[in-house]
């Protein structure tokens, strides 16, 4: 497991966060910094060392990004009433949430924070345990034996489901980005690049929510 935790222990850091979300006590502009903090320090302290930057593909990996920004939101300007269903409102995936008065009421600074954390740490911590860690893992136990983008089709779905059970009532979005992301991880065997599309689609949308006011996808 030690080999692991450069890869897994992030993400359950930043799955602690949003548990305890709105319960800490602080306001919202000192809540997102503690979080940026706080990740920005396990990534570096507990995983820099796994962490690879490097694009190889700028061209397709910006690309990618935005087709993937489009799929994301494509569903509720087609069909506004989609997310309204069953689908997307029962007991295995509860509704979507959004804070007291919506993120329009945040200060410009923790509507910084918030978007800081959306486009620089999420992509790398995600892209660690997601594609870096556990479509390796569930491969071979021993994932560091496995090489980046190693494809099987358990590992590619699984990994696909998973990641679209994440995004809770957005599951339908989540499972087409998972689907592009892992394509890409196979395709491009880079890290760097998987990080850098997921940071363009989280950018994308991040802008899309500021300008648009369409603070539910946040």
């Amino acid at each position: 497991m030690t080999g692991s935790l450069p890869y897994v222990l992030p993400f359950l850091t930043f799955l602690v966060f949003l548990a305890l979300d709105g319960r800490i006590g602080l306001s919202p502009a000192a809540d997102y910094t503690l979080r940026v903090v706080m990740l920005s320090a396990v990534l570096w302290f507990g995983s820099r060392k796994v962490i690879t930057l490097r694009v190889r593909h700028w061209a397709g990996s910006l690309a990618l990004g935005l087709l993937t920004f489009a799929v994301w939101i494509a569903p509720d300007l087609i069909a506004p009433g989609w997310r309204q269903t069953a689908l997307f409102h029962n007991f295995l995936i509860g509704s979507a949430a959004a804070p007291a008065g919506g993120y329009a009421t945040l200060s410009a600074a923790a509507l910084s924070f918030r978007a800081l954390r959306a486009v620089v740490l999420v992509p790398i911590i995600e892209e660690l345990f997601w594609r870096a860690w556990l479509m390796r893992w569930l491969i071979r136990p021993d994932f560091l034996s496995v090489p980046l983008g190693a494809f099987t089709v358990q590992s590619f779905w699984i990994t696909a489901v998973l990641f679209a059970a994440e995004h809770g009532t957005y599951w339908d979005v989540g499972l087409a980005a998972g689907i592009l992301y892992n394509w890409w991880m196979v395709r491009t065997k880079s890290l760097g690049d998987c990080i850098f599309v997921h940071a363009v689609t989280n950018a994308a949308l991040s802008a899309y929510v500021l300008l648009s006011g369409n603070w539910q996808y946040w």
